[in-house]
């Protein structure tokens, strides 16, 4: 069966621009609106019932699915929804809270033309929402970048350069034996696509440097302490660490602080780094501006406007403190 996403592909344009030319609220350029019509008419598309439905209504309602998973901080996902509604809000938009974690949520609320667009957070790397993505005519922004989503659009923060960024800042600082600590084991087991692109960013940026890193998954409770103790044991030449994980970075901290020589590097909302005095350095997790960016991103879509498809908020060292730089002596190994 044809769909909406084939006539956006056969165009070379969104699918929200396709379900824009067929309804006519928007005003589309006549040459875009031209490839539109004669890719419809190549394929001979015709939208089923619901989708004319959804393209003739407006809701002023934005569809969220925001599912809370295991291993998903709590503290961070309600940021990044504050930065949501306070956006939608000035743009008079409404929010829909979809709690589940696939497809069939999506189908409903726009199948019963609930929601004018749709964000999905907690992204995996080959999220099996996409495929439904594709089928529907609502536009929609991925807070997360998957693999595989090249039509669709996507907010999110450059985890795979922050990973780089903190593995060059502990080396500039002269360690020589570095490790990530990264989300719960559950997250990883995921494919989540931030977790991945983290952990690609900082290990292959050490590769480069000739210097020896390991990934190792934490609980977000006092336990991951026990994880550090385990890597100390295992590799006690290791002198700085970098950790993601808001949870459990006040315990990971504490015990790093009395193990000399030990630095800690942190990704975080500068809120929770400011709370924790022993970090060396700390990575901003801009997580209320996240919110806001997808639903501008969102806002353009509605609006027939273009906008990138993939947009990456920078990473950026805080370097708000004093950071000694090991000796070569100092350095273990």
């Amino acid at each position: 069966m044809v769909t909406i996403a084939d006539v956006a592909r056969v165009a070379g344009v969104s699918i929200s621009t396709v379900s824009y030319v067929m309804s006519g609220k928007r005003t589309i350029s006549q040459d875009t609106k031209e490839r539109v019509e004669r890719a419809i008419d190549s394929l001979e598309y015709r939208p089923h019932a619901s989708a004319r439905s959804l393209a003739s209504r407006s809701t002023n309602v934005i569809g969220l699915q925001a599912p809370l998973r295991s291993g998903v901080d709590v503290h961070v996902v309600m940021e990044i929804v504050a930065g949501i509604m306070r956006e939608a809000r000035a743009h008079q938009y409404d929010i829909l809270l979809l709690t589940g974690d696939d497809g069939e949520g999506l189908r409903r609320a726009t199948g019963a033309s609930m929601v004018d667009a749709l964000l999905l957070m907690d992204v995996e790397s080959d999220d099996p929402r996409i495929a439904t993505l594709r089928e529907l005519p609502t536009p929609s922004v991925l807070i997360g970048l998957p693999s595989g989503a090249e039509e669709l659009t996507c907010v999110d923060f450059d985890f795979e350069t922050a990973g780089r960024v903190a593995a060059e800042r502990l080396i500039a600082l002269g360690h020589r034996r570095v490790a990530l600590l990264g989300s719960p084991r559950e997250v990883l087991e995921r494919h989540t696509s931030y977790a991945e692109r983290l952990s690609r960013g900082f290990l292959s940026a050490c590769a480069e440097h000739g210097v020896p890193a390991t990934v190792h998954p934490c609980p977000t409770t006092h336990e991951s302490v026990e994880v550090l103790n385990a890597m100390l044991a295992e590799h006690p030449d290791v002198t700085g660490l970098f950790v993601h994980n808001e949870g459990a970075l006040t315990h990971l901290a504490a015990r790093a602080a009395t193990v000399e020589g030990l630095q800690t590097i942190a990704l975080c909302p500068s809120d929770i780094a400011r709370t924790v005095p022993t970090l060396v350095d700390s990575i901003d997790l801009p997580a209320e501006g996240l919110g806001s960016a997808a639903t501008q991103a969102i806002m353009a879509l509605l609006a027939g406007e273009s906008t990138p498809k993939v947009r990456l908020l920078p990473a950026v060292l805080a370097s708000s403190r004093e950071a000694a730089v090991l000796e070569p002596a100092e350095v273990a190994g």
